[in-house]
C-alpha cells in the first residue's frame, strides 16, 4: 500500500507517540485494523507532517563521519559528540525552512535518525534491536556564524523550522542493515553530498549504549546520527542556504526528505 495512507485513528491513536509507547500491543491493534480492509487515501491527495513533531528528546550526533571531521578541521572524535535540538525547530516535508536574519551563513546536513521503541537505560550495545522502533530522515540545518559564536552550538541548531524530518518513520523490520543506507543531498539540483552509514564512526550500537550509560531514553526519542562530508561552509567557495533552493535529503529503504528555503520576512 506505498500509494495508499489509512488513518488508524480508529485503532484509538491520534498520533505516533502512543504507537511507539505501547510497542506490541499496538502492533496487534493495527493489524487487525488493516485487516478489515479499510479504503485508502492516495498518498498524494496527503499532506505529510514530521512523523514525530515532539518528542521527549531530539539528540544530535555531532562529527559522525570521518570524513566530515576532517573536512570541519577539527580532530576525530573518540567519544560521541551529543547536544540537542529543541522542538520548536521540527517541521515536515515540504515545509519550508526559514533562514532568520540573524544568520549569514546557513548551512545543510543530510542525517540518517533512529527512534527509541522502549525505555533504555545501561543497554549493552550488543542489545540495541530491542531499542530501536524505526527510521527517518533529518536535515540539521545549521546557522554556522550562530554555532561557531560560542563552544555551545544550541543557538544555531535550534532557529525554528531548522529540523525538517520525514518523509515518513520506517519501522525497524523494514530495513535489514541501517548500517549499510546510502545518504545523499541535492541542492537546486546539485548533488553535495554522498555518502553511506557504513561510514560511521559510531554506529548505533555504539551510541545506544553510551548514551544509556548517563540518560534514560524513551518511547519516541530520536536520535540523529550526524552528517556526511560536502556541507556548505566546508565547500571552497562555500555554499551556504538562501532563499529559492530546493533542498532534498535522501536515505536509501526510507525516502525523500524535500523542503523550499526562504529568508525571513519579520521584521522589517
Amino acid at each position: 500500500m506505498n500509494d495508499q495512507v489509512i488513518s488508524i485513528a480508529g485503532c484509538g491513536y491520534a498520533s505516533l507517540l502512543p504507537v511507539i509507547a505501547d510497542g506490541p500491543a499496538a502492533k496487534a491493534k493495527i493489524d487487525a485494523h488493516l485487516a478489515m480492509g479499510h479504503v485508502g487515501i492516495p498518498l498524494a491527495q496527503v499532506k505529510l507532517h514530521a512523523p514525530i513533531p515532539n518528542p521527549g528528546k531530539l539528540l544530535m550526533i555531532g562529527l559522525n563521519y570521518r570524513d566530515h571531521a576532517i573536512e570541519s578541521g577539527m580532530a576525530i572524535p573518540t567519544t560521541p559528540t551529543v547536544f540537542s535540538k529543541f522542538n520548536n525547530s521540527i517541521v515536515g516535508p515540504g515545509d519550508t525552512v526559514v533562514l532568520p536574519k540573524a544568520t549569514a551563513q546557513p548551512d545543510y546536513e543530510a542525517e540518517f535518525a533512529f527512534v527509541i521503541g522502549k525505555l533504555a537505560k545501561h543497554v549493552k550495545g550488543e542489545d540495541w534491536k530491542e531499542y530501536v522502533f524505526g527510521y527517518t530522515v533529518i536535515n540539521d540545518v545549521s546557522a554556522r556564524d550562530l554555532q561557531l559564536a560560542t563552544p555551545q552550538w544550541l543557538m544555531g541548531k535550534s532557529c525554528d523550522t531548522f529540523c525538517p524530518m520525514g518523509p515518513v518513520l520506517v519501522t525497524a523490520d523494514e530495513i535489514a542493515d541501517p548500517h549499510n543506507l546510502q545518504i545523499k543531498l541535492t541542492l537546486s539540483g546539485e548533488v553535495l553530498q554522498d555518502s553511506n552509514t557504513k561510514e560511521l564512526i559510531f554506529n548505533i550500537p555504539a551510541l545506544i549504549e553510551h548514551i544509556t550509560q548517563v540518560m534514560t531514553l524513551e518511547p519516541g526519542d530520536i536520535i540523529s546520527t550526524g552528517t556526511p562530508p560536502g556541507v556548505g561552509f566546508a565547500r571552497k567557495p562555500p555554499r551556504y542556504l538562501r532563499a529559492g533552493d530546493d533542498c532534498v535529503v535522501s536515505v536509501e529503504g526510507i525516502g525523500e526528505l524535500r523542503n523550499p528555503i526562504a529568508v525571513e520576512a519579520w521584521p522589517a
